[in-house]
């Protein structure tokens, strides 16, 4: 009886979600297979044939990606470095990542609207090195490419810093030792080990990015975003059944991409695991 009594401690949490998230997701999801009564799938039908939201959510899908991908390679030196420091100067450097989520994002998206605008930071820059032509990179997907990488790149430093600290260094000596160049020791010691906070990490960037509403709503202007995309259907349209499949949608194919993310974080610890031993 004893050895079940600690699981009462999760009974709090777990009614918690039970009531404000898993209930009302679920209710969400049963109310698009329901039109006056009747079971159907004519909401996802008019999405998924429909070039407009297909484009819309190519975008989105194509955005996240990037900026978990660019996340993951600015993120992973900077992590082992941070890692391999001594504890005052790890804990600075882990403050100085960590700032930036202080900080609101419609204040760093503003900031980055004077940064990226036409007769910004860059344009005059261009200016100054006789370029005649004005640079603008607001309001386009490289423009919430670059608010979102910014927004979650300090997720990606904490999570791998959290992993590469526990990674020893006699690790790496001992590959050095017999023979192991610098990118085999990456490829085959670093990488494998660094898995668990490369998924964490990669979940999180992608899963915020992926729904992330304010920043490509400032960013990208009238650049869609199936965020945007889906606050357009329940706020100005007051369509909320049709919103309902767009959140749906964009439930599964973020279930869909992380399944697909541990899949690759599998084969790439078994690869290591194989060649260690």
């Amino acid at each position: 009886m004893k050895q079940y009594g600690k699981y009462l401690f999760l009974l709090p949490g777990l009614l918690v979600l039970t009531l404000f998230m898993i209930i009302p997701i679920a209710g969400t999801i049963l109310s698009t297979f329901f039109d006056a009564g009747s079971f159907t799938l004519a909401g996802y039908m008019q999405y998924l044939q429909d070039p407009y939201f297909l484009n819309i959510l190519w975008v989105t899908l194509r955005t996240s990606l990037l900026t978990t991908l660019i996340c993951i390679i600015l993120a992973f030196p900077a992590a082992y470095y941070i890692s391999k420091c001594r504890p005052r100067m790890k804990m600075m450097l882990l403050l100085l990542s960590i700032f930036p989520l202080l900080t609101s994002p419609v204040v760093r998206s503003f900031s980055w609207m004077v940064i990226l605008g036409k007769g910004g930071i860059i344009d005059n820059t261009m200016a100054l090195f006789g370029s005649d032509t004005s640079i603008s990179i607001l309001y386009t997907p490289t423009a919430i490419l670059i608010g979102l990488v910014h927004l979650f790149l300090p997720l990606s430093i904490i999570t791998l810093v959290g992993v590469m600290e526990n990674i020893g260094d006699d690790v790496v000596e001992a590959a050095k030792s017999l023979g192991a160049s610098a990118s085999t020791t990456f490829w085959h010691i670093l990488l494998p080990l660094s898995v668990p906070g490369l998924m964490t990490g990669s979940i999180l960037v992608f899963v915020g990015s992926f729904t992330a509403y304010t920043t490509p709503a400032l960013l990208g202007g009238r650049e869609s975003v199936i965020s945007t995309f889906l606050y357009q259907n329940a706020v100005t349209l007051n369509d909320w059944q049709l919103a309902s499949v767009v959140a749906t949608i964009m439930i599964v194919l973020s279930f869909v991409v992380i399944g697909i993310m541990n899949w690759l974080a599998g084969k790439v610890a078994v690869r290591g695991g194989n060649i260690r031993g």
